[in-house]
């Protein structure tokens, strides 16, 4: 059986308000990003069945901007997560179809550890806000996730979406 793994970054936040890392917002192009990624996972059929999100208040309003037929399990553990504790999470996950939404750096680093092979786009490493890698794994479960395993299926910008 085939696991895939939808790894996004939250969208652009605000720092124009004087507010704790916790609490910053998505900035009304953070906020445009998140539809768009919402509608580029229809049109691509990427459909989660189990949602892992970061309990910060940018990376909910990115997930609410996708606009998701599945429930989130909001959590804390994801907050600047490092990859081992993305990881983690990951290992309990139920889904066939899981997407994690955190924060870099460790969600880059996860991503880059993950794949066999990069894909063939020149933010990847950089993993700006809003960066989506679809990773497919052939594993029967999260537990079994191995590093370098992962075969890049896509990944996207918002900016390549504009």
């Amino acid at each position: 059986m085939t696991k895939r793994l939808v790894l996004m970054r939250h969208a652009k936040s605000d720092w124009s308000m004087n507010l704790d890392d916790h609490a910053r917002p998505l900035n009304p192009r953070g906020l445009r990003a998140g539809v768009a990624l919402g509608d580029w996972l229809r049109a691509q059929g990427i459909t989660p069945d189990q949602a892992l999100v970061s309990d910060a208040i940018r990376t909910r309003e990115t997930f609410a901007g996708l606009g998701l037929a599945v429930a989130p399990e909001y959590l804390r553990g994801l907050y600047l997560a490092t990859p081992e504790q993305m990881r983690a999470v990951l290992s309990r996950a139920t889904g066939d179809v899981v997407l994690m939404i955190g924060h870099n750096d460790g969600i880059g680093t996860l991503a880059a550890a993950l794949v066999d092979e990069p894909p063939e786009h020149d933010r990847f490493y950089n993993y700006p806000t809003g960066s989506t890698l679809v990773v497919d794994f052939d594993i029967d479960d999260w537990a079994d996730l191995g590093m370098k395993k992962g075969r890049a299926a896509h990944f996207i910008t918002p900016r390549d979406l504009e």
